[in-house]
């Protein structure tokens, strides 16, 4: 009993480590994956927290304390401290993100109220106005903030004194936007995958296990046609996922949004435009065709169904580490040659439509980066047709 145990374990040993795609993507596989993956994912929360620290935050300080100035000035080296009244239209300019700052205001005679008599029904209040979606302005308040309330010293701060007035100049849209950017193109682009991972695999990895797609070959048609045809009849079927994706996004915005007393017909979709809502649905559509493409040539290079499922899983990792990438920026980047890189400029280009931050060129950039990616991918195809040992590999 003990031999014949043996040689079973010795035959699946060989079988195992005879097969160099199963051994990579069951032993080396995961352990790089999260290596890449986490790797990446600290590099993008270092460079959030870098760039906030490294941007210079201007902090207007309304009756400055003799007491204060020290400590204020001596917060961060990228904080200019201005001893400056601030009007309302200064308060504005910091809800629209015109200005990179936060607005101080402290009582008059801040110090002498603090060696007086303590009296708890009148503290002296310090406002903060500050714009929780900048990040700048949100680290500078943040830091003011424990600063003063480790004063040890009796006062209040950011209490209301009407029931209008608000510190946070974020509006209730532009936080609705911000969270939307980060969380949706994520959502969308793992429906999308979904959909496109249910069909692209059988399509051609599933022919070539049942021995359809000889028949196929032998038809008196071009391979590039076939190709053409494989990807475009995927990207279809896949886009009705997107469709379906699009229209429930576009439905439950107006949902997501509502709040009590709100006018939910004004606040709709936190009023995205009809051009917001169109880039949207493109962009969808070439996620799509990036997706139908790249399935369809590792179906090609598969032997069969399963082993076409086996090799899509590090593409499915990518892919949700790129959905994953727009929680740790602020808003989408302006680098043009970002939106050269298939599949994350959709991703950039869907954060700039949820943000409010959408510009044409990037949208054109990805779009024509989009269609001639797919264009390689069908001459790639192509050429795995012609190939007899790609094709009938068993």
């Amino acid at each position: 009993m003990k031999s014949n145990t043996l040689t079973i374990i010795k035959k699946e040993f060989a079988r195992f480590f005879g097969d160099r795609q199963l051994l990579f993507t069951t032993v080396i596989m995961p352990g790089l994956l999260i290596y890449i993956i986490y790797s990446l994912m600290g590099s993008g929360i270092q460079k959030m927290v870098t760039e906030g620290q490294n941007e210079v935050v201007t902090m207007r300080v309304e009756n400055m304390p003799q007491s204060m100035a020290p400590l204020l000035t001596a917060i961060d080296s990228n904080l200019v401290v201005v001893e400056q009244a601030f009007t309302d239209k200064d308060i504005e300019q910091l809800e629209d993100k015109d200005i990179n700052a936060v607005l101080l205001r402290f009582p008059e005679g801040f110090d002498d109220v603090l060696t007086a008599p303590v009296d708890p029904a009148a503290l002296p209040n310090v406002e903060i106005y500050y714009n929780s979606t900048n990040n700048a302005s949100s680290r500078v308040y943040m830091i003011v903030s424990t600063m003063l309330g480790n004063y040890g010293r009796p006062f209040t701060v950011n209490v209301p004194q009407t029931e209008e007035q608000r510190f946070d100049q974020a509006s209730d849209e532009s936080i609705g936007a911000m969270i939307w950017s980060k969380i949706l193109p994520m959502l969308i682009v793992m429906m999308l995958f979904s959909g496109v991972m249910a069909i692209a695999p059988s399509s051609i990895a599933g022919e070539k296990e049942r021995g359809t797609i000889a028949t196929l070959l032998v038809t008196p048609m071009k391979r590039n046609d076939l190709a053409l045809g494989k990807i475009i009849s995927l990207s279809g079927i896949a886009l009705l996922s997107g469709i379906s994706s699009f229209i429930g996004i576009a439905l439950s915005l107006p949902k997501m949004i509502s709040m009590e007393g709100a006018d939910t017909a004004s606040m709709l979709g936190f009023h995205y435009t009809t051009n917001d809502y169109i880039v949207l649905l493109l962009v969808i559509f070439a996620s799509v065709l990036i997706m139908a493409s790249a399935i369809s040539l590792l179906s090609a290079l598969a032997k069969d169904v399963k082993n076409a499922g086996t090799m899509v899983t590090p593409f499915m990792l990518v892919v949700m580490l790129a959905g994953l990438l727009p929680m740790f920026q602020d808003g989408a980047s302006s680098n043009l040659m970002i939106y050269l890189i298939p599949f994350y400029n959709s991703i950039e280009v869907m954060t700039a439509v949820f943000s409010h931050e959408m510009e044409w060129m990037p949208v054109i950039v990805t779009l024509a980066s989009d269609v001639f990616y797919t264009g390689i991918a069908v001459w790639g195809l192509t050429r795995m047709f012609n190939s007899e040992k790609v094709m009938f590999s068993r």
